[in-house]
């Protein structure tokens, strides 16, 4: 990996996890990108899905195991569509296998992360670089 354009977990302002939590979820799923330090990302969203996934796990919503399954699933699923599989795309099926969880798990369905996926882009839109992007009630129109 070239680690000159990824960061670790703890050098990274975009979550803050418990190294020790970060360190139990790469031993259960050795894919996760990582050097010496522990998980590596390229971008913030990345290591703010890993907090994600880390939350749900440790809240009792899904074990490794499970993740683990539906993450492999996320990852054939992309090669089969002709993902080169290069690293470049892992957290992004990283974050599909999210998505994916949450709603096998009840606890929101497809049609409400849609609904999000849209109001997220659409604030992104209107939002300077380097500012961060804040949903307001307009941003969930069409």
């Amino acid at each position: 990996m070239n680690s000159g354009s990824q960061r670790s977990l703890g050098r990274h302002g975009g979550a803050a996890v418990d190294a020790a939590v970060a360190r139990r979820a790469t031993e259960a799923v050795p894919s996760i990108p990582r050097d010496a330090q522990g998980p590596v990302f390229r971008e913030p969203w990345e290591a703010q899905a890993f907090a994600m996934a880390l939350a749900l796990h440790d809240r009792g919503l899904f074990t490794w195991s499970e993740w683990a399954a539906t993450l492999g699933d996320e990852i054939k699923r992309a090669q089969a569509a002709g993902d080169p599989d290069t690293g470049e795309t892992y957290y992004r099926h990283w974050l599909n296998a999210l998505e994916r969880m949450v709603a096998a798990k009840g606890l929101a369905d497809m049609q409400m992360l849609a609904r999000y996926r849209h109001a997220w882009h659409h604030a992104a839109g209107r939002t300077a670089h380097g500012t961060p992007i804040e949903l307001r009630p307009d941003d969930f129109t069409d």
